[in-house]
């Protein structure tokens, strides 16, 4: 059966952020991803895990400044230092949260940049960050997605995010494969993941059009999760979605999944 994560940045907004926490297990989820732990002390997120019993899943390594628009920073040449740094402060955070798995969002590639050179440095810089995480016993993953919600993305395909792994050379690294993000950009949702199972450490989801929770949308979730459930993997599927009301209410598709 899939083990789903609540996406706290996303879902339970009707609570203050920590208490999101309590929120998710009351629902039945067992573990837990967000965007960012920064601006939280890692020993207040830890208690809140501990408490209700929670497995902390993934976050993202500092991606820039999120709040002007930024959205990583990983291909953008002047930025090797501060993203270096950012490193270490996932690797901080990951080690006390029991993370075993941190995201890197690409970036937004800058108007009229050579995309050889954002290329290279995007390869150079996962092959920095995959080498640091895998010495303190965490993967790295990096995600596609689509250019329609953030136009000039430069990670926004499957084979892309594949083919930049392999230049790596590393093989703590794997693909963060977003559902619905790969809707909009790809579609053929199931044979692309039977072709790249082994290729992806984490699978996110939303429904299209909207973003919202599964059964909202076109993507036939009940014959996905099986197709992936009977596939072999055995990662966490985060909910990464938009309710559509509130989080509760719109829990409906989870019933069948929820754990005993």
């Amino acid at each position: 059966m899939p083990n789903f994560a609540a996406n706290l940045t996303m879902l339970f907004q009707e609570h203050d952020f920590p208490d999101r926490f309590q929120a998710a297990a009351e629902a039945g989820f067992r573990g837990v991803e967000y965007l960012f732990p920064y601006d939280y002390d890692a020993g207040e997120l830890v208690e809140r895990l501990h408490t209700h019993k929670l497995q902390q899943v993934l976050h993202n390594l500092p991606a820039g400044d999120w709040g002007s628009g930024e959205r990583g920073i990983a291909v953008l040449p002047d930025r090797v230092g501060e993203f270096q740094d950012g490193v270490g402060r996932a690797i901080e955070y990951a080690k006390a949260l029991g993370c075993s798995q941190v995201n890197c969002l690409a970036g937004i590639a800058p108007a009229g940049a050579d995309p050889a050179q954002l290329r290279q440095t995007f390869v150079d810089n996962l092959s920095f960050a995959a080498k640091q995480l895998g010495e303190n016993g965490i993967r790295l993953v990096t995600e596609p997605i689509n250019t329609r919600d953030i136009p000039g993305f430069f990670l926004c395909g499957t084979q892309q995010a594949v083919d930049i792994i392999r230049d790596t050379g590393s093989s703590n690294i794997a693909v963060q494969y977003d559902i619905y993000h790969m809707q909009i950009m790809e579609g053929d949702l199931a044979p692309t993941i039977q072709r790249h199972l082994a290729d992806i450490g984490h699978i996110q989801l939303a429904d299209n059009p909207g973003r919202h929770e599964p059964g909202t949308g076109e993507i036939n979730y009940p014959f996905l999760f099986d197709f992936i459930d009977q596939s072999g993997y055995h990662g966490w599927i985060g909910c990464e979605y938009i309710p559509s009301t509130t989080t509760a209410e719109g829990l409906g598709w989870f019933e069948p999944y929820r754990p005993a």
